[in-house]
């Protein structure tokens, strides 16, 4: 049985870091697309970072939204099946809830290799995690 599990959510202050964590277990972990959504009250779930997993012969650069390009990064730890979302610099637009997501299939565009990126492309999710910042 495929679980992901997300942790590390919290309040900070404006400006302040969380580190998020998704554990992926019962399920392959490398060669495959894991990435973090986010999502408001009455808004679509958005991706904010996506990570391909283990590499290998595709490249891939991590996807990054606008909105949080050089404040987050994701990465993995395979030993762990875990994939993490370092957040610097929160700011109150950052508040949310933060789902793992898990299994998305792979395109071909321009040349490269990406990760799907609408909700609807990833089929494993974990519970979420709340996020919140204050001004």
């Amino acid at each position: 049985q495929v679980q992901v599990v997300e942790s590390g959510g919290g309040s900070v202050q404006a400006g302040g870091s969380l580190r998020l964590s998704c554990v992926v277990s019962g399920y392959r972990f490398t060669s495959n697309c894991i990435g973090w959504f986010r999502q408001t009250p009455g808004k679509e779930r958005e991706a904010v970072a996506i990570i391909y997993t283990g590499g290998g012969e595709i490249r891939f650069s991590s996807y990054y939204d606008d909105s949080v390009k050089g404040r987050f990064t994701i990465s993995e730890d395979n030993a762990k099946t875990t994939v993490y979302l370092q957040m610097n610099s929160l700011k109150p637009a950052d508040a949310a809830m933060y789902y793992c997501a898990a299994d998305a299939p792979l395109s071909w565009t321009a040349g490269s290799w990406y990760c799907n990126r609408g909700q609807k492309d990833y089929n494993y999710w974990g519970q979420g995690t709340q996020v919140t910042v204050s001004s």
